[in-house]
């Protein structure tokens, strides 16, 4: 069993950055990977980044490249989601997720977190 705790969300100005962290506990180990997702009302999950704990690659959604940044923190066991010049469209709730490998698709994770709101005004 994996718990993943997110935090950092809140009410932001476009243009303006947020930082999420999701902190994993438990038994760790077999998840090799993490990922951020991200869900509108009325829309499907969707993918934002995701990453190795060894950092050997990532992976980005388009609609994110060049402004998000996922990183880890592997003495903290946190992964983190830099979200700069952030706009409305980017409004949702961000959960985060560990898996085996780094994927787009979520069915391909094992662990949740709750979910934390990010909240982008005009």
């Amino acid at each position: 069993q994996v718990q993943l705790v997110e935090s950092g969300g809140g009410l932001v100005q476009a243009g303006g950055s947020l930082r999420l962290s999701c902190a994993a506990s438990g038994r760790t180990f077999r998840s090799r990977a993490m990922g951020w997702f991200r869900q509108a009302p009325g829309k499907e999950r969707e993918f934002v980044a995701a990453i190795n704990w060894s950092e050997s690659g990532t992976l980005y959604a388009d609609s994110v490249k060049g402004r998000f940044t996922i990183s880890v923190d592997n003495a903290k066991n946190t992964v983190y989601l830099q979200m700069n010049s952030l706009s409305p469209e980017d409004t949702a709730v961000y959960y985060c997720a560990a898996g085996r490998a780094p994927r787009s698709i979520a069915g391909q994770y094992d662990y949740w977190g709750q979910g934390t709101q990010v909240t982008v005004s005009s």
